[in-house]
């Protein structure tokens, strides 16, 4: 028998929204900690280890950079015509 996998592939995630006070508490503790995403979300209430990890590959991945401007356009797009 073969099982099919359930992962999902990293450039289908939904993009994961920080705020300002967030982000900057994640490069801090990155830069202290490294990737010990579990000590990072602890300082953060509401907040996953798996969600703090997905949010850093995100924001430091060339295959994200280019959905990110996209993703900017269509926002300021949006903007602009209402």
């Amino acid at each position: 028998m073969c099982e099919k996998s359930e992962e999902v592939s990293s450039t289908e995630w939904v993009f994961i929204k920080m705020n300002e006070q967030e982000e900057d508490l994640i490069y801090r503790m990155h830069r202290l900690v490294g990737d010990r995403w579990d000590l990072i979300a602890g300082r953060l209430p509401g907040r996953t280890a798996d969600e703090i990890e997905r949010f850093w590959i995100m924001r430091h991945s060339q295959v994200f950079a280019e959905k990110r401007k996209e993703q900017q356009k269509a926002l300021a797009l949006a903007k602009n015509n209402s």
